[in-house]
């Protein structure tokens, strides 16, 4: 039995240049899954990526999420052993290679959960959660890089624990991305939480998951797709079994699907579930798998679906790949929600400008990385007055809201979470609790980065080119901040002047100091 969606060696992203030879890089992607912790570790080999190890452990994170949004004691044990483990192979691995993303059922516990600290301190490395659209994006990419560059229409289908996400897309292109809150452990929690099988509640449960996309059949019919393909553990074992029975092997048609259901209603149990060609830890969450699967199909009128063994790991890696070779696609993402919202290039830029300027002056004495902490600088100058499309007054807030709100195609929650403080703290009163929210160490790191942003925009203000702008200088501590001016600052740029010498007053209030100095 063979994917036909899948082919080897793996492809790096389109327009990325191959490692040389004396320097492969190691890459490392770990999906926190509802159902499953997946690690995949890779390496640039010539124009591809080799898999160096692959590790797969069924946590079944989303069985142990309860009302009040935390996790079971048990479960949350299983799932730090199991990263504690991952963390023994991702410890050689610098930070700058290596994504660990949390989907459906880490959104639902949110970014300053406890166990995601945990999780952090298990693995040794920062832990991400995305949203469901983001999610949806990755998981395309990992497919259609498999497809060796062909430019179809095609649908995209994958099933996890928590959530399901189908994408309609043109050749690498996602056009359209959900993400609906079933998957295979909640749907055989919800209907077959007794362990009892009937062809009734087979019935039930596949036609609630068929009911879950109303809201997105007409659309994604209307936008019509050539291949339809299924990207999960869950359409796999399916499709497995599918060809155990008889229903052909090189994918899953409509007819192998009913002959499973047929077969599971046989079963009676779901401790009775034993097909050959279904791993045993699939077998408790098999039922779900199918009910969703099966509501799909019925939802979209499938007649087959191709079935890859790329998804969202290998979407990671090419997107970390884009990263490490300026190929980020939060540049991009940020430059068109700018668009949209009618933001000011030109000053945006300005403000761009002389935050690095300043940023370049204190970074070592503030402990801030060029890497880690001046893309969201830069982002924040890009977006800091996209609220003024809503209105002047309170324009920090109105933009701040959009920016945590939005799907920003490649940002995490985290990213989007700090990228929307700095625009909500970069003028009028400094609220240092919006920066106190942030998760780990950021609240430290985003005040200095705040700092440089306030400066910035204060200097400025008159939306105009500035001369000597390199003449300016920036010293001290993020507590005691100096700004030193030239001497004919005083009659070129009054206004800037009483405005810088306002914001020390603003800052004061604040515990912190900025002196003004002419030299």
């Amino acid at each position: 039995m063979t994917a036909p969606a899948s082919s080897s060696p793996v492809s790096p992203a389109a327009g990325a240049s191959a490692a040389t030879a004396d320097e492969p890089l190691t890459l490392a992607a770990v999906d926190l899954g509802s159902n499953s912790f997946h690690m995949v570790v890779m390496r640039q080999s010539g124009a591809g990526l080799q898999v160096l190890d692959r590790i797969r452990e069924p946590v079944r994170l989303a069985s142990g999420l309860g009302p009040d949004k935390r996790l079971t004691p048990a479960v949350e044990a299983r799932a730090l052993q199991c990263l504690e483990r991952f963390g023994q192979v991702l410890r050689g691995i610098p930070a700058a290679q290596v994504r660990v993303l949390g989907t459906n059922t880490l959104r639902r516990l949110g970014p300053a959960a406890p166990f995601i600290r945990a999780a952090e301190r298990a693995l040794g490395k920062p832990v991400e959660v995305i949203s469901g659209v983001e999610e949806a994006r990755l998981i395309y990419g990992g497919v259609v890089h498999a497809l060796n560059g062909q430019d179809e229409r095609r649908l995209v289908v994958d099933i996890g624990g928590g959530s399901t996400e189908l994408i309609v897309g043109q050749g690498q292109r996602p056009e359209l991305m959900e993400s609906v809150h079933m998957g295979c452990v909640t749907w055989t929690q919800r209907y077959f939480a007794d362990g009892k099988i009937t062809a009734r509640r087979l019935q039930r449960a596949r036609l609630a998951a068929a009911a879950e996309l109303d809201f997105l059949e007409a659309r994604y019919r209307r936008a019509g797709w050539a291949r339809g393909i299924g990207a999960s553990g869950s359409v796999r074992s399916v499709w497995r079994v599918a060809a155990e029975l008889g229903h052909g092997d090189d994918h899953l048609s409509a007819a192998g699907l009913e002959a499973v259901g047929e077969a599971l209603a046989e079963r009676g149990r779901i401790d009775k579930v034993a097909f050959e060609g279904l791993r045993e830890d699939r077998q408790p969450v098999f039922i779900g798998s199918w009910c969703v699967l099966a509501g799909v199909f019925d939802a979209l009128r499938l007649k087959r679906m191709d079935v890859s063994d790329r998804a969202l790991r290998e979407g990671i890696i090419y997107d970390l790949l884009g990263r490490l070779q300026d190929a980020d696609v939060r540049e991009s993402s940020a430059q068109q929600m700018a668009e949209r919202f009618a933001v000011d290039g030109a000053q945006a830029e300005r403000v761009w400008q002389m935050a690095r300027h300043l940023f370049e002056q204190v970074a070592r004495d503030w402990g801030l990385s060029r890497r880690e902490h001046l893309p969201y600088l830069r982002w924040a100058c890009r977006l800091h007055e996209l609220g003024l499309a809503i209105s002047h007054a309170g324009f920090h807030k109105h933009g701040a809201y959009v920016l945590a709100k939005a799907d920003m195609h490649g940002f995490s929650r985290r990213d989007q979470m700090l990228v929307a403080a700095l625009v909500r703290v970069h003028r009028g009163r400094l609220a240092r609790g919006v920066l106190d929210e942030l998760p780990g160490d950021w609240p430290q790191h985003a005040l200095a980065l705040a700092l440089l942003l306030r400066l910035a925009v204060v200097l400025c203000r008159a939306r105009c080119e500035i001369e000597g702008v390199e003449a300016l200088r920036l010293s001290g501590t993020r507590e005691a901040l100096r700004l030193t001016l030239p001497p004919d600052w005083l009659q070129r740029y009054p206004l800037t002047v009483a405005d810088v010498e306002a914001e020390g007053e603003r800052l004061s209030a604040q515990g912190l100091g900025l002196a003004l100095q002419v030299d």
